[in-house]
């Protein structure tokens, strides 16, 4: 299983009322729990074992349907204390282009390279916008949206977190 197919599984996995998935294809192993199983389990202070393949943080758990992403972790939810105020200035035209894993979100391919994205460019469907490296793998993140970029919301060698906004793109510009 590579690594986009990974991510539109667990993109699937957020559209349902699941708590619970496993998959098992030889010797790969996964095992993908939300916030419902653990409130299914209601057994505080229990350590809980998540397999995941090489590609995906150790601690992953993707966010259920409904939530917001910042209301699971405090990096989140910090990030999105920071960009509070700054909602009522914005459109609400405006779409974000959000990392698909955890880990650490760089602009550009190296730090002698220029960033893939400056605000004012113009980025279509598939074109790489930053690169996120999760266990020593620099993991190219594409654009689903075609659009301006019109805010940068992390800065460069930031931790991310799943489902965190990377960027407002304007789809209009």
């Amino acid at each position: 299983m590579n690594f986009k197919e990974i991510q539109d599984l667990i993109k699937l996995i957020n559209k349902t009322n699941l708590s619970e998935f496993k998959l098992k294809d030889g010797e790969f192993e996964m095992t993908i729990r939300t916030d419902e199983y653990h409130k299914m389990k209601a057994t505080p202070a229990t350590p809980q074992v998540i397999s995941v393949p090489t590609a995906m943080p150790p601690n992953y758990a993707p966010t259920p349907v409904g939530e917001p992403a910042a209301a699971t972790t405090p990096a989140t939810a910090a990030a999105t204390k920071e960009a509070a105020p700054a909602p009522a200035e914005e459109s609400t035209n405006y779409i974000e282009v959000k990392s698909p894993i955890v880990g650490t979100f760089y602009r550009s391919p190296s730090p002698e390279k220029p960033p893939y994205l400056k605000i004012g460019d113009t980025i279509a469907v598939g074109d790489v916008v930053c690169i996120v490296e999760a266990m020593k793998l620099f993991n190219e993140i594409e654009s689903e949206i075609s659009g301006k970029v019109v805010k940068i919301l992390l800065e460069d060698s930031s931790p991310v977190e799943y489902d965190q906004p990377l960027f407002l793109v304007d789809p209009n510009g």
